[in-house]
């Protein structure tokens, strides 16, 4: 099975920004059911998802920085794509397109980068801020696998399992992504308690889904669409903190239902953002994966790239 790099002499990866929240306040593409691949059928969509990947991409060749990108395939999963109307013959003709997409995107930088790595994205089954109370690890394992099929058959680089709330749907999605032969990170979303909606804490999610995995086990956890002032306090001190790879958070420090709603891009303090998670960066340098969540675009991006570097001691 193959396993995402490690950090080679302190390599580094950025990723998108909040790619959803871009296109649609900043551009004003709708997005039915929060799906980016339908838009692959919109030329003007296309050019600006093109023009958002080459900025995010100059960013990270500013400052030395590898990229992991995804970020198209995030409801690429047989519930969504039928709500919006797709076959599952046709919904894997969209998967490889998304990633087709982001591999030509990519393309002109790729001798200007120390690395690039093309991602899927999956997302939960359900809502991505509630519980997700309903589905089992059997069941979760059965559902995603359908989406990670086709991504291996893709052949992508790995996998980011994006904005997961609860246990046994994460246990799933590393099992099925360990039966496709793609390395994941998995990255769960907190609320202002700084837990999953579901209830454990950070630490109890990550080391129970290592313990129910097995063997399976994702190769590194994340924390994506929170705020580090959110997230922060789950970051209790113990080896379970190592597993941790990447943060990718909010631009804003708000509701999350309220922050895709709100009809305009809300992004908070970029510098401040910046000074935030530089400072995660000297505290566990262990974390090698950085990136944005909702409202965050190129100019978050920026702060976060200039702080890791700057923590990092200007080396990466």
């Amino acid at each position: 099975m193959l396993t995402f790099p490690r950090r080679p002499e302190g390599t580094a990866y950025l990723t998108e920004g909040g790619t959803e929240t871009e296109l649609m306040y900043k551009f004003g593409h709708e997005l039915p059911h929060f799906a980016i691949y339908p838009l692959l059928d919109d030329p003007a969509a296309v050019a600006d998802l093109h023009g958002m990947y080459r900025r995010y991409l100059e960013v990270a060749e500013r400052h030395g920085l590898a990229v992991m990108m995804g970020g198209l395939d995030y409801r690429a999963s047989p519930d969504w794509a039928e709500r919006l109307g797709y076959s599952r013959a046709g919904l894997a003709e969209m998967q490889h397109r998304a990633i087709d997409f982001l591999r030509e995107a990519a393309a002109p930088f790729r001798a200007r980068l120390p690395a690039v790595l093309v991602l899927g994205v999956v997302g939960p089954r359900g809502d991505a801020y509630g519980r997700g109370e309903a589905i089992t690890a059997t069941e979760a394992e059965d559902y995603h696998g359908v989406q990670l099929e086709t991504l291996a058959a893709a052949r992508v680089d790995g996998v980011w399992a994006a904005t997961f709330n609860n246990v046994p749907e994460a246990v799933g999605v590393a099992r099925a992504a360990a039966g496709a032969g793609l390395p994941l990170n998995l990255s769960f979303t907190l609320d202002g308690r700084g837990r999953l909606a579901s209830g454990p804490s950070l630490r109890e999610a990550i080391e129970t889904v290592d313990a129910e995995a097995g063997a399976a086990a994702p190769d590194g956890y994340g924390i994506n669409c929170s705020h580090p002032l959110e997230f922060e306090p789950a970051l209790e001190p113990g080896d379970w903190i190592r597993r941790l790879r990447s943060l990718r958070p909010n631009a804003a420090r708000m509701d999350k239902i309220a922050l895709c709603k709100l009809g305009h891009l809300e992004e908070g303090d970029p510098p401040e953002l910046g000074r935030l998670m530089g400072d995660l960066a000297r505290r566990y340098p262990h974390v090698d994966i950085w990136g944005g969540c909702c409202g965050s675009w190129e100019t978050h991006l920026e702060e976060i790239a200039r702080n890791v570097r700057q923590a990092r001691g200007g080396v990466l």
